[in-house]
């Protein structure tokens, strides 16, 4: 089944994605294109929540979607955190087209604040984590209330992270099966083929 690709205009969602810049924790891009994509079922799921936030004056900020496995060996060889990132000999919901990265933003475009940035590989990022402001928990509630409504599943390590149920039952997808390629051509390790 093809990917969907998740565009500003089509989605109501704002694009800031953070592996086809430098601005992610391995200090470079990533990818070497940016776009957005997600399984049709992840997508369906993205629409309903995009509707949920609406009402609530709010807006989705996607800082990642669909990572082709390539992808997931370049973030894995930098930093090798079983706790924050899926080894890519088992794979990633989000090689599969089945999780979203992402955060909520206000009428002026203004990140809510969830006390720690999108990738910090800490336990203030932790779901539940004591020693949040009252804000920065009710941001927190209201992101993971918008998004299990909609009918995502969370990562208890992350809390800008959400995928569908049951994720890995999904094939893991190579960057080849894009009709345009987001991987660096540089970029893709031999044994990605291999995942």
């Amino acid at each position: 089944m093809p990917l969907i690709e998740i565009t500003s205009r089509g989605h109501g969602v704002v694009l800031d994605l953070a592996y086809a810049t430098p601005d992610n924790f391995t200090g470079r891009p990533v990818y070497g294109r940016a776009a957005c994509y997600l399984h049709p079922e992840a997508e369906a799921l993205l629409r309903r929540a995009v509707d949920l936030a609406d009402r609530q004056g709010l807006r989705l900020k996607i800082f990642d979607a669909f990572r082709p496995a390539e992808a997931q060996w370049v973030l894995w060889t930098h930093t090798p955190d079983p706790g924050f990132l899926a080894d890519p000999r088992r794979g990633s919901p989000h090689s599969r087209g089945a999780a979203l990265d992402l955060t909520l933003i206000d009428g002026t475009g203004t990140e809510l604040d969830m006390g720690t940035g999108f990738d910090a590989f800490t336990r203030r990022s932790h779901h539940g984590t004591d020693g949040l402001t009252a804000e920065v928990e009710r941001n927190r509630l209201l992101l993971i209330g918008l998004m299990t409504t909609a009918g995502w599943d969370f990562y208890r390590n992350e809390w800008w992270h959400y995928q569908l149920f049951d994720a890995r039952r999904l094939p893991l997808i190579s960057d080849s099966a894009l009709p345009e390629p987001m991987m660096p051509v540089a970029a893709a390790p031999a044994r990605a083929a291999a995942s």
